[in-house]
């Protein structure tokens, strides 16, 4: 890594591989210098879409690629363990996709191999990055709306998606909660750390992935979330916290907001705005430019994704799939 530009080497070439690395192109600290896929063919294609320098037809190359800073593992969740703990291995830095991984027993091995290596890890949850969720963030903790009282959050989306797609393959971690719901989940968990109970409900496909899945949680200081996820019916992707003195509603696109909505008892709304000069609300480069900054700074991880929260909310996605009985192949 030079002083002023973070190489990157981008492991997998899908949908969401292509939209972070269009980010970092942008990016003028960025370099995009390797990416790898199972296949060569999907590799080179890649490289040329993005003009990238070098295209490795499996992982191995790419992990053990010195000039390399950092890699982005953009696989379906069901290989980031494999993935992300090849690069570990290897010495590379990683970002990982959310879901990080199938479950907790596999996250915390990645995060103890990040710290005997004493590697940079972060799970690629953009939301944490977003300045406007920042902005929310601050207000709740300053005590803009008081003791934080509830929280809703929804994401689902229309489909209809095969039994083989991604989203309802169980053995790449098909189903609604670790695909969409860790949104709702993790924005609970921003506002109000790990509940202390967990109770879910949820229907699930015929090859049982769960198609839709409503969860409640509670917190020892009385607050409550009410949270769902759906991959059979589009939700509106909105997110309201309410508090002892007000109450945040963010309209749409909780996860990548344009706006929300300050109400304060006693006080006129007040509306907050993406900036700008922040870019487009689907921009992923917030969360790229963490990751620099704390390569940068010689960090391990991200405070903004802290790796314990990672964990924790690995941890509240077993209890959720243990209550709603969906289990993974991998897990046997």
């Amino acid at each position: 890594m030079t002083e002023q530009r973070v190489r990157w080497g981008v492991l997998a070439t899908g949908g969401i591989a292509a939209a972070f690395t269009a980010a970092l192109v942008d990016l003028p600290d960025a370099e995009v210098v390797a990416v790898a896929s199972r296949t060569e063919s999907s590799a080179k294609a890649f490289a040329e879409r993005f003009g990238i320098e070098r295209a490795y037809g499996g992982w191995d190359a790419l992990a053990h690629d010195a000039d390399v800073d950092i890699v982005y593992v953009a696989t379906p969740h069901s290989a980031h363990r494999t993935a992300a703990g090849l690069c570990l291995e290897a010495g590379r830095n990683v970002l990982v996709e959310k879901a990080f991984t199938l479950n907790s027993r596999e996250a915390t091995e990645l995060v103890e191999l990040a710290r005997a290596r004493g590697s940079f890890l972060m799970e690629a949850m953009w939301m944490y990055c977003n300045p406007l969720v920042r902005r929310l963030k601050a207000l709740v903790d300053d005590g803009a709306i008081g003791e934080v009282r509830t929280v809703q959050a929804d994401f689902g989306l229309a489909g209809p998606f095969p039994p083989a797609h991604r989203l309802r393959d169980p053995a790449q971690g098909g189903g609604a909660l670790l695909d969409l719901g860790v949104y709702p989940v993790s924005f609970a968990h921003l506002l109000l750390g790990e509940p202390a109970d967990i109770k879910a409900s949820a229907v699930l496909s015929p090859e049982g992935a769960d198609l839709q899945t409503a969860a409640l949680f509670s917190w020892d200081n009385g607050a409550l979330a009410a949270l769902h996820c759906s991959i059979v019916g589009g939700t509106g992707t909105s997110a309201s916290v309410t508090g002892s003195l007000g109450r945040i509603d963010i309209p749409d696109g909780f996860f990548h907001p344009e706006r929300f909505v300050l109400h304060r008892d006693g006080r006129d709304p007040e509306e907050f705005v993406l900036d700008a000069a922040d870019g487009p609300r689907n921009t992923l480069r917030h969360e790229a430019s963490e990751v620099m900054r704390a390569l940068r700074a010689g960090e391990t991880e991200s405070p903004l994704v802290p790796l314990e929260g990672t964990l924790a909310v690995m941890r509240t996605l077993d209890a959720v799939r243990e209550r709603i009985g969906v289990r993974y192949p991998q897990e046997g």
